[in-house]
């Protein structure tokens, strides 16, 4: 809001009516410059000698992934897996297009004494993790091992970065970038041609290409954000998210009956060039009472707030997801409830 005008965009009826742009591609080369550009200045990816493909959001871009990594042998499917608690789309967008190629296996953990060396697995590992904010690292190990790092949370507002990230598949999207989800705007760095190539078919043949209008919309973004070095947002951004952790996390502490994640900490950022403060876009909240099996619930009906059970990103109902990235009223307003919650542990006082 602040850079309305820098930000805006009016698109003739006329423009960009073609699939393809002027060199028979399906991805615009300044917003590729553009992309390697604020990893550059933000120093949270390696893209030098690298692949760029665009896909839908960094949903579309999950599943070209899973099937670029994945053999062609039918006879041997590769094994997906993840790391509990993970994000629900990993399994759900794997089970649904039912591939003969590859197939999900559940939580990480599972795999990680498995000494068959013929099977190929798939290692999902998020980073900073959806729910719990946490730097996750790859889990397993091995010439029958490939990883796919998502990224989407690998930006200043929501972490401190230690180091530029140097996978060889790595994901990220623009909705946690700057917000814009409904733009559905996504891209993948890519080290090795022949997963670029085959994440290109994939992209081209699903839905040929991004929409150009959203390209065109992430571009003029891209700009406004590297407007003075990006400094703006992620200073914003951060500042932001900081203080609605102090606050969320302040609330709570104050609770017999509810914690948060507690392995989150200040570490130093190269971005900023100082100790960063925590700054999740979630808290995974934890129903400490024994009776308390449904967290969810609890807090629905104690204090009508609404959160993501944990169940949902295959962990314990114990746990829920409060979203800490609404806009400012929504935020105050659960901090609100929380505290009318927390305060009311100790039920009535007797005068």
């Amino acid at each position: 809001m602040q850079h309305a005008a820098s930000s805006a965009l009016v698109v003739a009826g006329w423009h960009r009516m073609s699939y393809k742009y002027s060199d028979n591609s399906f991805i615009s080369e300044e917003l590729e410059k553009h992309i390697r550009k604020v990893h550059s200045i933000v120093g949270n990816a390696c893209t030098d000698k690298r692949y760029i493909v665009f896909g839908a959001g960094s949903t579309q871009l999950l599943n070209a992934a899973v099937h670029a990594l994945s053999p062609d042998n039918s006879s041997s499917p590769a094994r997906v897996v993840a790391s509990i608690p993970f994000y629900p789309v990993y399994e759900l967008q794997t089970d649904i297009f039912r591939s003969v190629n590859f197939n999900f296996q559940g939580d990480t953990s599972l795999w990680k004494n498995k000494s068959d060396a013929g099977t190929e697995i798939i290692e999902f590992v998020t980073s900073p993790n959806n729910p719990d904010g946490q730097l996750n690292k790859a889990v397993l190990h091995g010439s029958n091992v490939k990883t796919i790092h998502d990224h989407a949370y690998y930006w200043p507002h929501f972490t401190a970065i230690p180091a530029p990230a140097d996978g060889d598949v790595m994901i990220f999207t623009l909705s946690k970038l700057t917000g814009h989800a409904g733009s559905r705007f996504g891209w993948a760095i890519i080290k090795d041609e022949a997963v670029y190539q085959r994440m290109s078919t994939y992209l081209a043949l699903n839905t040929m290409g991004v929409s150009r209008d959203s390209q065109l919309r992430s571009l003029k973004l891209l700009k406004a954000v590297l407007a003075g070095g990006g400094r703006d947002i992620f200073e914003y951004g951060h500042e932001t998210m900081k203080k609605r952790w102090e606050k969320l996390n302040k609330v709570i502490s104050m609770s017999k009956r509810f914690s948060l994640q507690k392995n989150l900490c200040p570490k130093y950022c190269t971005y900023f060039q100082k100790i960063s403060g925590v700054s999740p876009a979630y808290g995974w909240l934890k129903c400490e009472k024994e009776e308390d099996k449904h967290c969810s619930a609890v807090l629905q009906a104690a204090a009508n707030i609404i959160g993501r059970e944990g169940s949902l990103f295959y962990a314990e109902d114990r746990y829920v997801r409060l979203s800490l990235i609404k806009s400012q009223d929504d935020f105050d307003l659960l901090l609100n409830k929380l505290n009318e919650l927390v305060a009311g542990e100790e039920g009535p006082k007797n005068m």
